[in-house]
């Protein structure tokens, strides 16, 4: 496999070849990825996997805000600034 990637443009060490395969890769880029469909003769959607559960769950949380009265923040204008000069 590494040969044929080799021959499509794609030169990949064995230990990255080896992650690949066995795991989950954390990173793969576009380009890297278009090549392997080429030689594997499938679409990105063949090899990637929709998981929005795990999207879902990288989400940070929101923490609820504490009843003080007032929520709502107020803006205060012209905090003593000039106008610049002319």
């Amino acid at each position: 496999m590494r040969r044929r990637l080799a021959e499509a443009g794609l030169e990949i060490s064995t230990g990255k070849m080896s992650a690949l395969w066995t795991g989950t890769p954390t990173t793969v880029r576009l380009d890297d990825l278009d090549i392997i469909c080429l030689v594997l003769q499938c679409t990105t959607a063949d090899l990637l996997v929709h998981e929005p559960e795990v999207a879902a769950a990288r989400r940070p949380q929101v923490e609820p805000q504490a009843a003080t009265g007032s929520a709502s923040v107020v803006p205060r204008l012209g905090r003593g600034r000039t106008l610049p000069p002319i």
